[in-house]
């Protein structure tokens, strides 16, 4: 019974995740021109949409976390689609900047309560044991938001121009996510279930109370923090930089477009293979490819061959980092605070996930693809040593 709870509750959280990250991550890459056009805002203001809704959920995520481990997913995510479709409808009927940026921070307040962290959350309250390979199946299905919704965006702007699409999307996750969500999850929490503690942590007292959880805690917060800035920012501009190294436009652009597919395969292997191995190892290597790859653009990223073991590094990292930022604090702390210790650990990556493109804009009108690739091998480089010394002090968990 457990087992298929644990199916059903993965497959409707993938459905409701890829309507997430698409009807709102994804939006403005297809509707971001239209947008524009006819509010009169200029790109900065469109794209900064993203911006507020992360920079509001991370101010929210504390918070809602701890509101997870006392009353289960279902309610908590249940309202987060209604808050969703209230939240795209009014954006809607928005006219002008200040209605457009309060739409977005009222979306960071569902994501909050319906994205990634609290669906992470539901599957470790349901799943248990087999938490870890359920949140690798919902990284993969996750990432499918891209490939279902840019062509479903086109498609019915077409058809019913941008506030339309809008006012859909705003049905879907009234009529699709919230029913789901309401559905699938379980009411209440399991009582007195825990996963591994590696830490000593995640007995059922507070979070972080003795001096060896507060030392865990930093250091995973220093390097997903990190990772968080790399992997949110240089997604943003990974074609620019190509471009800015030498390579062509149409070069750029395959080379980009690799990040995906090493994504979701890393992520396979992980759900094929990761039983077999501790989470520690998986956290060591995505921490450790991740500057190598970037180093080595740095100093010839001209080349061809070099470029494109860059971004397969980066796509490798990323796509483990998916899944780890959930199962390395499940397994380090346990069951029974789990949603208390995502949300502290989504604050601050929010806050620099909001920042990061802004700031490696910046970075690449004043310093070029090369200035990008320095500052984010040094952040890359502070994440691994956070990581292993992370490792020495938790020692080898699963």
């Amino acid at each position: 019974m457990k087992v298929s709870q644990t199916a059903k509750a993965t497959a409707g959280l993938g459905l409701t995740q890829i309507v997430g990250w698409g009807t709102t991550f994804m939006l403005s890459s297809v509707l971001g021109r239209s947008i524009e056009h006819d509010l009169a805002l200029p790109s900065e203001i469109v794209y900064g949409g993203i911006t507020v809704m992360f920079g509001v959920g991370a101010l929210f995520a504390p918070r809602v976390g701890r509101l997870l481990d006392r009353t289960g997913a279902r309610s908590v995510m249940t309202a987060g689609s209604i808050v969703y479709a209230l939240s795209l409808a009014a954006l809607s009927f928005s006219q002008g900047l200040v209605s457009y940026l309060l739409c977005w921070g009222a979306m960071g307040v569902a994501s909050t309560l319906a994205l990634n962290t609290p669906a992470s959350i539901a599957l470790a309250q349901i799943a248990g044991a087999r938490a870890r390979q359920a949140i690798a199946v919902l990284a993969i299905v996750g990432g499918l938001a891209s490939t279902v919704f840019w062509p479903v965006s086109e498609a019915l702007e077409t058809f019913f121009g941008w506030r339309g699409v809008l006012l859909v999307y705003a049905a879907f996750h009234l009529l699709v996510c919230a029913p789901v969500h309401l559905l699938m999850l379980p009411g209440r929490p399991p009582v007195g279930t825990q996963a591994s503690a590696g830490a000593g942590a995640g007995t059922g007292t507070a979070p972080a109370v003795s001096d060896h959880s507060k030392r865990i805690f930093l250091l995973l917060t220093v390097a997903f923090s990190c990772g968080a800035f790399i992997f949110t920012g240089f997604i943003v501009h990974a074609i620019g930089v190509m471009r800015g190294l030498g390579h062509d436009p149409a070069s750029a652009l395959l080379l980009a477009s690799l990040i995906g597919p090493a994504q979701v395969a890393v992520r396979l292997v992980e759900l094929a293979f990761g039983h077999r191995y501790s989470i520690t190892s998986s956290t060591l290597f995505a921490a450790a490819v991740l500057p190598l790859g970037l180093g080595l653009a740095f100093v010839a990223g001209g080349n061809f061959v070099v470029a494109l073991l860059c971004l397969l590094a980066y796509g490798i990292a990323n796509g483990l980092k998916a899944v780890l930022r959930a199962t390395l604090p499940l397994a380090l702390f346990g069951r029974a605070q789990f949603g208390t210790y995502l949300g502290r650990l989504a604050l601050p990556q929010g806050i620099v996930s909001a920042a990061a493109p802004p700031v490696l804009a910046a970075v690449m009108a004043n310093y070029g693809a090369e200035g990008v690739l320095g500052l984010t091998f040094v952040v890359a480089t502070v994440a691994f040593a956070a990581t292993v010394m992370l490792v020495r002090v938790s020692g080898p968990v699963r």
